[in-house]
């Protein structure tokens, strides 16, 4: 296991190390995972389709509930709503 020490610019930027990007693309997709204090990054590729299609619809989910919440939604009958979820 390799360890390596980095900071967060204000801006929110955070420089991988090279030692530890050396089998890293440049604008590869990673996946940040935080859960109690920890924080994990893999690489995107490295997961699986369904893996990322899951997380993609877990992000629209969330957002979705965000404007449910804010009462940004619409009626619509249950054809209107086929054709709406087909476009996505």
């Amino acid at each position: 296991m390799d360890v390596a020490i980095t900071r967060m610019s204000s801006k929110g930027q955070v420089v991988i190390p090279s030692e530890m990007r050396e089998d890293i693309d440049e604008g590869e997709s990673l996946v940040l995972i935080k859960d109690e204090g920890r924080i994990i990054m893999k690489k995107a590729s490295a997961l699986g389709k369904n893996l990322e299609d899951d997380l993609i619809f877990a992000k629209r989910t969330e957002a979705a509930f965000k404007r449910y919440e804010k009462g940004e939604f619409i009626e619509m009958d249950f054809d209107d709503f086929l054709n709406q979820v087909k476009k996505w």
